[in-house]
């Protein structure tokens, strides 16, 4: 459209050279897809783990630009994402967690659960800039979903929902992928070099399954896990993941899903079992918001209220509909300066009220990403976690100790 300037107001991202100390995950990791032209996705933003990139309202330059959508043109400028084209133009994205259409979920590009054909080929509409003469269709549903994963790899420990007693620390219990992406921004995510990951190619559900099944034949796993980031962003690509497992895998095989349940609602879950998923660990991470958005990053109250109500709420759910036919899990997370021991009772005695049996296990937050300057807890203070849980009824506990895992009752690490 030619070189008219225009002046936007625009949230942009600069690096802080004083913090910046050369990890590259912002050249491997969150790869800029407008490189000395931001257009405000924020991806590298949030994953940058020193905190280099700093993000804050400017005035800049953007040129005209004319996109075709569906058939329609439009003219917006390029300084902005499709996402936001999108949007500006009057289309209205999915629900997170919807079955049908594009939704913006992990908003950082591995998720690909707003994936739109962008001349003619699929592209994460959350990181994608605007350029003009793009033709964008949003009609995807007759292709195959894509996501980013990572993995296969066989697991000895597995996850939240692993059965206790498979568990020997020597044999491979699972065989894992984790997915990119995810709707919280933990300061102490664990993985973040998985959740953040923008920039590897992404699979189908078929692909993706076909991996992981090979891996749990070469390793002769228990069970088949998927794991993240949050694996139940992008719910068309995870649905049919399972299926393919299924479809793959002899009826025994654990295929396993460990979620922070913050998308988990009961049709969600209902689609989940029915495409074989037999095994869900769910993360409500701790019982009271403050806590909850003091742990994910969350700032919004009114989210992070209906994040953590989703969470306990599927916990319930999946006990109450598939008590029988699904192996449940609840994951907790423990460090001194996020959780009180008050608050692990809380959600101990939340737990043991659906029922004691149960499996809770609770993650050790150690120093991470943008916390770093964390303690991690003693073996002690863990097994202190570990009373505490089973004082409120709780029979079958596991705690994660810079040992090993702990529980349920007197096992130990061998």
């Amino acid at each position: 459209m030619g070189s008219l300037a225009l002046k936007v107001r625009r949230r942009v991202v600069r690096v802080d050279p004083k913090r910046c100390r050369g990890c590259g995950v912002c050249s491997t990791v969150s790869v800029c897809r407008s490189p000395g032209r931001c257009v405000g996705c924020l991806a590298c933003y949030w994953a940058c783990p020193y905190e280099a990139r700093v993000a804050a309202d400017e005035e800049v330059e953007a040129r005209p630009a004319r996109i075709v959508v569906d058939g329609v043109e439009y003219v917006v400028h390029d300084r902005m994402t499709v996402a936001e084209a999108l949007q500006a133009v009057g289309y209205r994205f999915a629900e997170p967690g919807s079955p049908r259409g594009p939704s913006l979920e992990c908003r950082t590009g591995g998720c690909w659960s707003c994936a739109v054909l962008v001349d003619g080929r699929p592209e994460p509409a959350c990181i994608t800039p605007v350029r003009d003469g793009m033709r964008v269709e949003t009609d995807v549903e007759g292709r195959p979903p894509l996501r980013i994963v990572h993995g296969p790899e066989p697991h000895t420990v597995g996850g939240k929902a692993t059965p206790w007693w498979e568990v020997d620390y020597r044999s491979y219990v699972e065989a894992a992928l984790w997915a990119a992406g995810c709707n919280l921004r933990c300061p102490q995510c664990q993985n973040y070099a998985v959740t953040y990951d923008n920039a590897s190619p992404p699979l189908t559900p078929e692909e993706a399954a076909r991996a992981v099944v090979a891996c749990h034949r070469l390793y002769r796993t228990r069970g088949v896990a998927i794991s993240g980031g949050e694996p139940t962003l992008n719910r068309r690509w995870l649905v049919s993941f399972f299926r393919h497992v299924t479809r793959l895998v002899k009826p025994k095989v654990r295929r396993h899903l460990d979620s922070n349940g913050t998308l988990l609602t009961p049709d969600y879950i209902d689609d989940l079992v029915e495409a074989g998923c037999n095994n869900i660990g769910v993360e409500p991470k701790c019982a009271r918001v403050d806590t909850y958005m003091r742990v994910t990053g969350i700032r919004d109250r009114d989210l992070a209220r209906r994040y953590l109500e989703t969470a306990w709420r599927a916990v319930e759910y999946i006990y109450e509909h598939y008590g029988d036919r699904v192996y449940l899990g609840v994951g907790l997370v423990y460090n001194p300066r996020l959780v009180t021991l008050d608050e692990i009772a809380e959600a101990g005695r939340r737990v043991a009220s659906i029922d004691p049996r149960i499996q809770v296990t609770v993650l050790d937050y150690f120093p991470a990403f943008r916390r770093r300057d964390l303690r991690r807890p003693s073996v002690a203070e863990m097994l202190e976690v570990k009373r505490v849980l089973e004082e409120q009824g709780l029979r079958t506990v596991i705690v994660q100790t810079e040992i090993g895992h702990v529980g349920p009752g007197d096992r130990k690490v061998p």
